[in-house]
């Protein structure tokens, strides 16, 4: 059922009784929601003094959007904010637990309230796992005025999301949490008489403070849930380092799998070797592996990246990333994770070409495009005294038997693509050296054919 979001929260009962009011077993970080905009931390490039979002809730005038944005970092808070900026009802559903029935009876209760003449803020938590009719179910709502629609999602919308919803919602992107805003938040909930943790009158430092805040990874709810973990293992009112051991012993960095994250720290791993950054390249192996990303999946990548980037400028890259995939199946983690460390330096430090790479696209688009091209008769294969008879391999130059080892005037591409040039080597590396050699190769040829 719907809520009044705007709707004061009831006053708790001068003693606790038989049952405790529902508030106090909620977990602190729902208890420490914000319950104005001034209460938020973080975000203020969106919800700051004189910033337009903040204008237009604090005007009324409120607009469909999807928030963009890691755990934690405010979406649902925003959006609860929204309606009750917007003195609008509040109906929230996850797509994650929800179905397009779900959305159905969401959307007739809505309905409901706009025949009555109230707003309803629908807000659709994980949108992102909503297929293309799921999503399409708002359109016509969004269109009519029926809902002000709020999607949350930790994924790239333009990916995501429909662009025919997205075309109706303004899409606002929250940021992770800084460090300071977080100790921020905890500092709060621990003065907190009535909502946190006040009444304890626990003792903390701020340097232990700042230990959890950045165990939480710019995650606000993980941070007051670790503080909330604290304070009940906290011996005489007292959180200290024995404490915190206990609680951030499991933490983990912020990292999916399946979601943009991996594909960013990838990319990130990928870009940095590339630009032969060794600090940079190990750095975020490490951010995978500590995220949890399966190493034998890093090995298979390092080794694109020896075939693609490294390439022929140094061959033994390739040979080095397959003996570090080796080296990790027989040793295992943690051992194994040291011999990946390793090819990554190599990889950012070993000079770089892409000849090869062009080279294969170059010959695949001529393969595509030129069709079934004849092999030339002096190349093909004569077996049989009828396909000598018909010319096959007539005229063909055993190269060993050729002055220099080379029969410079043989043509091996098909007539229509003589004298085409697929591989051009860097002048890095080994590539160098091939370079020197092809260009007199090639300057040979020329001269033995004539051209």
């Amino acid at each position: 059922m719907a809520y009044h979001a705007w709707m004061p929260r009831p006053a708790p009962p001068s003693s606790p009784g038989l049952f405790a009011e529902p508030d106090a077993l909620k977990p602190l970080a729902e208890r420490m929601r914000p319950h104005s905009l001034d209460e938020i931390v973080g975000q203020q490039r969106l919800v700051g003094p004189d910033k337009a979002l903040r204008r237009a809730l604090e005007a009324g005038k409120i607009h469909s959007m999807v928030l963009w944005g890691p755990p934690g970092c405010g979406k649902t808070t925003l959006a609860l904010l929204v309606a009750r900026y917007a003195e609008a009802d509040f109906r929230a559903i996850s797509a994650v637990l929800s179905g397009l029935p779900d959305v159905r009876k969401a959307l007739a209760e809505a309905e409901v309230n706009f025949a009555q003449g109230r707003r309803t803020v629908l807000f659709v938590d994980e949108v992102h796992r909503f297929n293309k009719t799921q999503q399409d179910a708002f359109l016509p709502h969004i269109e009519r005025g029926v809902i002000i629609f709020i999607g949350a999602t930790t994924e790239n919308p333009s990916f995501e999301l429909n662009s025919a919803l997205l075309s109706r919602c303004r899409v606002h992107v929250l940021e992770p949490v800084s460090t300071s805003d977080i100790v921020a938040a905890l500092k709060r909930a621990l003065a907190d008489g009535e909502r946190g943790l006040g009444e304890l009158q626990l003792q903390v430092s701020d340097e232990s403070l700042d230990s959890i805040a950045q165990a939480a990874d710019g995650d606000v709810r993980r941070a007051l849930t670790l503080l909330e973990i604290a304070a009940e293992l906290a011996a005489d009112k007292r959180i200290d380092e024995a404490t915190l051991s206990q609680v951030l012993a499991d933490r983990t960095r912020r990292f999916d799998k399946q979601g943009e994250q991996f594909y960013d720290q990838i990319s990130a791993l990928h870009k940095s070797v590339r630009s032969s950054d060794p600090d940079a390249a190990v750095y975020w192996l490490c951010r995978m592996l500590d995220g949890g990303v399966d190493p034998l999946y890093l090995a298979r990548r390092m080794t694109r990246m020896a075939v693609e980037d490294v390439g022929l400028a140094e061959p033994r890259a390739w040979r080095m990333a397959l003996d570090a995939w080796d080296t990790y199946e027989r040793l295992g983690s943690p051992e194994g994770e040291l011999g990946l460390a390793q090819l990554a330096i190599w990889l950012a430090i070993a000079p770089k070409s892409n000849a090869a790479y062009l080279a294969y696209n170059k010959a695949r688009d001529a393969v595509r495009s030129g069709g079934t091209l004849e092999v030339p008769m002096h190349l093909r294969n004569a077996p049989t005294k009828l396909m000598k008879g018909l010319g096959y391999g007539k005229g063909y130059q055993y190269d060993h038997d050729a002055e220099g080892g080379i029969a410079l005037d043989q043509q091996c591409l098909p007539d229509a693509l003589a004298g085409s040039i697929f591989y051009e080597p860097v002048e890095r590396g080994l590539e160098l050296q091939l370079r020197e050699k092809l260009l007199v190769l090639r300057a040979a040829r020329a001269k033995a054919r004539g051209k």
